[in-house]
């Protein structure tokens, strides 16, 4: 006697294997490509090179999109804005040994402003690891050592099978609060050799919350609770966590002024009554911060830029909120919490008592008066008529990357954000040439919003020839370069040598990549401006004229 199940044909163990054999031609390349996709990436940025070609062969195989710059630290910079507006982790392909060194300055950029960049970068045979010195093109003795105090951690596979859980592993730390940039290696024979493992198809890389301690905020909370003057300071950590509206809950449940840094610039409403908005280079704002009986810090390390150059030096409580930590007490004690900020904030919500302080807002006020006071007396009338027309023109959603120069030091106390994560530049790490290339990958993660970069003269030279890039790419991005031909803020600190620049005619350079530019001027900025953030597509405007900072006041 037969039943119906007797008769079906099972596949035999020969059959099986075959249906799970992979294709034929992937490659160490195209498992790095499918752990990406599984984990979430839908673009890259970076540079091909000869030992990275497996890796770019197998983007070129997949539906990930790649942004190609013209240089690994420019592609480093844009992957790093990339990361900063989207919150997402995002990888950058890098070949090894020069092209890998190149990326240095982003990667310490990123690492300063906590954004989750995946350094993905080639490496020599494995026959040429281990300092033996085989000659092999591009090889360094080690590395990785390069990098390791650079990024966040540092990810190493050495054979196919490896490669999925260390692109994971470097995944979740990137994304893990503090974000930061993280190193992959790879060895170019393990990206090119065929491999047998099957496709990967189910990634988990789940990045770890860090909430605080209980007894760490209910005390925080009980000092705020009863505090006769607190202040709070909001830093990048702020923005990325994401905890703006938690901050501004609260500040108005304290009533308690809330200054922001310069890397959490938006972090609070800038006209807000109890908003001393950003204005930390400033000694009446140090004096105001140091009368503050409980001082809370969220998000900030306070170091030179956010502490007035080391002059400031708190007289009350000090409560510390940073995911780093690092920077817990680093440079005041205090009750620190080692907390994501948004948890942080969110814990005191919880159990902080209402307070009433009716004064808060005149205290504020007058401030702020004694800071334009002072200003007033130093003639810098057009420093803040042009910001006053950038703020004007840029739509108040648009992103803005800032370059070091004296514009983006007066945007650093002056400029209004208008909301967070909108305003952005290199003061983490300090280095030149970080606006335009960064303004192109904010454009690649919002497309069809305006972009704004500002850059110097002299930081301009380091970002000329990814205009090839914004052309290729059609990208939304202005870019507004004030010519004083040379380093403007070195001279405003005394250095007159080597700061003078004979530069091109940025006008007809942009023109000869096919990018619309023009010259403007201070009376026809913002008109000039909103025209060219208006328009489709990549442009250039270009200032010609020279700025002043206002005085020192840490001196």
């Amino acid at each position: 006697m037969t039943h119906d199940h007797d008769l079906v044909l099972r596949p035999t163990e020969a059959q099986t294997a075959a249906a799970l054999a992979p294709p034929p031609g992937r490659t160490g390349g195209d498992l790095v490509v499918e752990t990406l996709r599984a984990l979430g990436a839908t673009t890259v940025f970076g540079l091909p090179g000869q030992h990275a070609l497996a890796l770019f062969g197998a983007v070129g195989r997949s539906d990930l999109r790649l942004v190609t710059l013209r240089t690994e630290n420019n592609a480093g910079f844009a992957a790093d804005a990339y990361g900063r507006i989207t919150g997402e982790a995002v990888p950058l392909l890098l070949s090894t040994g020069p092209g890998a060194l190149m990326a240095l300055p982003a990667l310490a950029e990123a690492a300063a402003a906590s954004a989750p960049v995946i350094a993905l970068s080639s490496q020599v045979p494995v026959a040429g690891l281990g300092g033996g010195r085989r000659g092999y093109l591009h090889e360094l003795r080690d590395q990785s050592a390069s990098f390791r105090d650079v990024v966040k951690s540092v990810h190493v596979a050495r054979t196919p099978s490896q490669i999925p859980s260390v692109v994971a592993a470097a995944w979740e730390s990137a994304l893990t609060a503090p974000h930061g940039p993280v190193w992959v290696e790879i060895p170019e024979d393990v990206l090119s050799s065929e491999t047998l493992i099957p496709q990967v198809t189910g990634m988990d890389a789940t990045p770890h919350e860090l909430a605080p301690r209980p007894e760490l905020t209910a005390l925080a909370a009980h000092w705020l609770s009863q505090a006769s003057r607190p202040v709070i300071i909001a830093g990048g950590g702020v923005i990325r966590a994401d905890a703006a509206g938690k901050l501004k809950q609260l500040a108005e449940r304290l009533h308690a002024p809330v200054v922001t840094t310069f890397g959490g610039k938006g972090a609070f409403p800038w006209t807000h009554p109890l908003s001393l908005q950003s204005w930390l280079e400033d000694r009446h704002m140090t004096d105001f911060l140091e009368d503050a009986d409980v001082l809370l810090v969220v998000g900030s390390g306070l170091g030179e830029l956010s502490s007035n150059y080391h002059t400031f030096f708190p007289t009350g409580r000090v409560i510390q909120i940073d995911a780093d930590l690092g920077k817990l007490e680093s440079n005041h004690a205090g009750l620190g919490i080692h907390a994501d900020a948004r948890l942080g904030l969110q814990a005191l919500l919880e159990t902080v008592a209402e307070r009433e302080d009716p004064y808060a807002p005149d205290r504020v006020r007058m401030v702020l008066s004694a800071i334009a006071d002072r200003l007033a007396g130093q003639d810098l009338a057009l420093e803040q008529e042009l910001l006053s027309s950038i703020r004007a023109a840029l739509p108040p959603r648009s992103p803005s990357f800032w370059d070091m120069t004296i514009l983006s030091y007066w945007a650093w106390s002056a400029f209004d954000a208008k909301h967070p994560n909108t305003m952005h530049s290199a003061q983490g790490a300090g280095g030149l040439g970080y606006a335009f290339p960064a303004a192109l990958g904010a454009a690649v993660a919002e497309p069809g919003t305006p972009v704004l970069a500002v850059s110097g003269d002299g930081g301009a030279m380091y970002s000329l020839a990814d205009l090839a890039t914004a052309k290729q790419h059609d990208l939304d991005v202005t870019w507004l370069i004030v010519d004083d031909g040379g380093y403007g803020i070195l001279r405003e600190y005394g250095c007159a040598t080597g700061t003078d620049l004979p530069g091109p005619d940025f006008v007809a350079l942009a023109q000869s990549f096919g990018v619309p530019a023009s010259r403007t001027t201070p009376e026809t900025l913002r008109g000039d401006l909103a025209t060219a953030l208006s328009a489709p597509g990549p442009s250039v405007l270009v200032l010609p004229t020279t700025l002043k900072m206002f005085a020192p006041t840490h001196v």
